[in-house]
C-alpha cells in the first residue's frame, strides 16, 4: 500500500506545489481547503492523473469541529496517515501598521495561522503513535511550513511574523517530543514564493530581487518547496529531525 500524506492548504499555491511532488514521488494524497470540493475539482483530477488516490476534505483548520472531521474522513477514507504537512495559512486581511493592527484581524489569523495547526497536529501526532505501536516499522513524519517572516519583521504584517515564529517553537517542541517515538518532524522555510498569496506584490518583489535582494535572482516557485517537502517525506535527509530547511534562494544568507 502507498504511504498516505495530509496537506493542509492543498489545493492552491505552496500546498498544491507541494501534493503535485508527493504524487510524483508515490503517496496518496489528503488534501484540506476551505473551498467547497466542487470549486476544487479540476485540481484533484489534474492530480490524479500522477497516478495516486486524490481525496479532498473541506474544513477550516480554525474551528474545533472541522479539525475533528478531518480526522474522520481521514481515517474512515484512508484509514492512516504517514505525513502531515502543516501548510494552511493566510496573509492579514489588512497590511496595517503594528500600532493599528485590530484585535479581530490579530486573532483571525492566529486561529488559522498558529492555533488551528497547533491543536490538529496534537490530534494527527496521538493517531500516529497509536499506529506506531500497531505497524512499528511504518514511517511518521510532521513538516511544518513556515516562513522566512518567522525571523525576519515586517512592521505591516506582525500578526503573520509572530504566527510563523510560534509555528517554529511548535516544530522545535513537537521534534523533541516524538523523536524518542521515531516520528521525524522538520520546518520548512519559504521564502519569496510566486503564488496568489504574494500576486499584488510580486513586481515589487521582483525588483528588488533582481537588485540583490537574494543570492539567486528569482521569485522561488511552489515545486521547489514540494521537491524540498518529497525529500523529507521520504526520510532522505536522516538524523535530521529538529531542522529547519531554508527555501529562500539564499535570502536569509548572512553578507557583508
Amino acid at each position: 500500500m502507498r504511504p498516505v500524506a495530509l496537506v493542509t492548504g492543498g489545493t492552491r499555491g505552496i500546498g498544491l506545489g507541494i501534493a503535485e511532488q508527493l504524487a510524483i514521488n508515490g503517496y496518496d494524497l489528503a488534501l484540506n481547503g476551505v473551498r467547497e470540493e466542487r470549486e476544487v475539482v479540476p485540481i484533484l483530477a489534474k492530480l490524479r492523473t500522477l497516478g495516486v488516490k486524490v481525496y479532498y476534505i473541506q474544513g477550516n483548520i480554525a474551528l474545533s469541529e472541522d479539525r475533528h472531521r478531518i480526522i474522520e474522513k481521514l481515517d474512515g477514507h484512508f484509514g492512516k496517515l504517514n505525513v502531515l504537512v502543516n501548510n494552511a495559512g493566510v496573509a492579514p486581511r489588512v497590511r496595517a501598521d503594528i500600532l493599528e493592527v485590530s484585535m479581530d484581524d490579530f486573532d483571525e489569523l492566529m486561529d488559522i495561522n498558529l492555533r488551528g495547526t497547533f491543536f490538529l497536529t496534537q490530534s494527527m501526532a496521538q493517531w500516529m503513535l497509536k499506529q506506531k505501536q500497531d505497524q512499528p516499522s511504518e514511517s511518521f513524519s510532521i513538516i511544518n511550513i513556515t516562513s522566512v517572516s518567522a525571523i525576519l519583521g515586517s512592521t505591516n504584517r506582525v500578526a503573520y511574523c509572530m504566527s510563523k515564529a510560534g509555528l517554529s517553537m511548535m516544530s522545535k517542541v513537537f521534534a523533541i517530543r516524538l523523536a524518542e517515538e521515531g516520528i521525524a518532524v522538520y520546518e520548512v522555510r519559504p521564502g519569496i514564493i510566486e503564488t496568489d498569496m504574494t500576486a499584488k506584490v510580486k513586481e515589487a518583489y521582483r525588483e528588488r530581487i533582481q537588485g540583490g535582494l537574494t543570492l539567486e535572482r528569482r521569485l522561488g516557485q511552489p515545486g521547489d518547496v514540494g521537491k524540498v517537502v518529497a525529500i523529507l517525506a521520504k526520510g532522505n535527509l536522516p538524523y535530521a529531525t529538529g531542522q529547519v530547511i531554508h527555501i529562500d534562494g539564499g535570502l536569509t544568507v548572512e553578507r557583508l
